[in-house]
């Protein structure tokens, strides 16, 4: 993964640089800034509107706005993304998926369980 200051000289190590900064920094910054207005269009439409209609139908168009700005920034992540993908370029990904089966298990097997079944070796007969 890179980051700021870790490649030097090409404009593949600038894009690098600039695609860190877009998902490392910039996403999740906006990202929580869509989310807060979110969050105070509902208390502005819910909480502090006090039943009047004009002051809940403002809290509605917050809401409106930053339900579209959640849908913006997930359509130019995506572009981003596919565009480093297209050229190569490594950005910053999402780590791997976990998985039930651990690499570092010893092969024991706890009474009541099965065991796991036998790892394909292409070397064996």
């Amino acid at each position: 993964m890179s980051g700021l200051g870790t490649c030097t000289g090409s404009i593949a190590c600038a894009a690098q640089t600039i695609l860190y900064i877009i998902n490392g920094i910039l996403v999740p910054v906006l990202f929580a800034i869509a989310f807060i207005v979110f969050l105070y269009g509902i208390a502005k439409s819910y909480i502090f509107s006090r039943g009047e209609e004009s002051e809940v139908k403002k809290g509605h168009q917050v809401i409106l706005w930053g339900l579209i700005a959640f849908a913006v920034m997930v359509s130019i992540w995506g572009l981003v993304n596919v565009v480093a993908n297209t050229f190569g370029l490594q950005g910053y990904y999402a780590p791997p998926t976990p998985t039930s089966i651990s690499p570092y298990t010893s092969g024991a097997t706890v009474p009541g369980q099965q065991s796991a079944p036998a790892q394909w070796n292409p070397a064996a007969p």
